[in-house]
């Protein structure tokens, strides 16, 4: 299905094709077609997926305790000391990745590498670790800075994805995913305008592939730019894809840092039910053109509005009472209990992700998306840096 010549770009491709097949009509289904015909996955295979994510997940927190001892008075012991938990999850995942597909295991355990839950647990936890005056002063400009970020990433992603003949569809993922935050918003753009499995395959396939470096550049860059603590997690927050890497990089920043990413990517998570609803009117009114559809609704909203958030939310709050009515130490005490527990559910997300990942979307659709998607996270990074400068840079918590 790659491009493989001078006409592959006129070829149909079930990534790209904007019409269904010859003679064939498309039929309208309430539900993305990504979400139908799934084999039932056992207990067992979910049972076993999870011990694999826990394993995984142990042998992260070992490497992360013992790798700085056994570098110590070598040449490696810098190194050793700057690289964090994310790191290893992420490199164990891969290589779980890599042995379970030659154990032609992969497929059938995949559907215990929770992810989504995972990444949502940590960041609901994380909440808890936040003072709710750091949410609260924040609020403003994360509201801000998400608007005007992803109106302009949106739009920018939209155009391009247009000028070179991708999908409406396949160009909705593409956008929701690099402007809002990765694999949640493709999916709930998936919904909105019921996409095909390839595609949301495909646009997961390119968020993790750019969200991988990015944990460690953003940081990196942060540091040759001089960017204060929270400018570079308001950047970090506002550009990278997923959620999860927003933690491994906000992590590596430092913990204010990653306190900001994460109030910017979920005031950016509470807008996916915003933009899938008016994906969802858009393509019914618009691309579809199909009489007597029915128009969104307000339940159609609440079921795609990232609940988590107010999870996370409610968590802050919580913490931030609790720390008032009792002491300063036992409350210390308490909250880094759950800090600990936040940080094995985002170990357990990061191997996910290493687990999870896959070639085989890239390899088939050839180059068109790919130079889309890269184009736009130029953008992103460019425009999220101005934004965050211009609207954190005399933030003080």
């Amino acid at each position: 299905m790659a491009e493989t010549g001078a006409g592959a770009a006129n070829e149909p491709n079930a990534l790209t094709e904007n019409r269904p097949a010859a003679g064939r009509a498309e039929v309208p289904s309430s539900e993305t077609e990504a979400l139908q015909a799934v084999p039932r996955p056992t207990a067992a295979a979910i049972a076993a997926g999870i011990v694999v994510v826990i394993v995984l997940g142990a042998l992260t927190r070992y490497f992360e305790t013992h790798v700085p001892r056994w570098s110590v008075d070598t040449p490696f012991q810098r190194v050793a000391k700057s690289i964090e938990f994310p790191v290893y999850a992420i490199a164990l995942g891969l290589i779980g990745n890599v042995v379970l597909t030659k154990l032609a295991l992969r497929d059938r355990l995949s559907a215990g590498f929770r992810t989504e839950f995972f990444i949502k647990t940590g960041v609901v936890l994380l909440g808890a670790s936040i003072n709710l005056k750091i949410l609260v002063t924040a609020a403003g400009p994360s509201i801000l800075q998400a608007l005007l970020l992803i109106t302009a990433v949106f739009g920018f992603t939209w155009w391009l994805g247009g000028r070179l003949g991708l999908d409406d569809k396949l160009r909705a993922l593409l956008s929701s995913a690099v402007s809002i935050c990765g694999v949640s918003a493709a999916i709930a753009a998936a919904g909105a305008v019921q996409a095909r499995r390839e595609q949301i395959a495909y646009a997961a396939s390119l968020v993790i592939v750019f969200a991988l470096p990015s944990i460690f550049l953003l940081p990196w860059l942060a540091g040759v730019f001089g960017l204060s603590d929270a400018v570079a997690g308001a950047w970090i927050g506002g550009n990278i894809d997923t959620t999860a890497a927003v933690a491994a990089s906000g992590a590596i920043a430092g913990e204010k840092a990653l306190q900001i990413a994460t109030i910017v990517k979920t005031t950016q998570n509470a807008l996916i039910g915003v933009v899938a609803i008016a994906l969802t009117a858009y393509f019914t009114l618009r691309v579809e053109r199909r009489p007597g559809a029915a128009r969104p609704s307000a339940r159609q909203f609440w079921e795609r509005f990232p609940k988590f958030v107010l999870g996370f939310i409610a968590a802050s709050i919580i913490g931030t009472l609790y720390l008032q009515s009792t002491d300063k130490k036992s409350g210390a005490a308490h909250i880094a209990i759950v800090n600990d527990l936040r940080t094995w559910f985002l170990i357990f997300a990061f191997v996910s992700i290493g687990l999870e990942f896959s070639l085989r979307g890239l390899r088939e659709a050839g180059w068109r998306p790919v130079v889309v998607f890269g184009s736009a996270a130029v953008v992103n990074l460019a425009v999220g840096l101005g934004l965050s400068v211009l609207l954190f840079h005399n933030f003080t918590a």
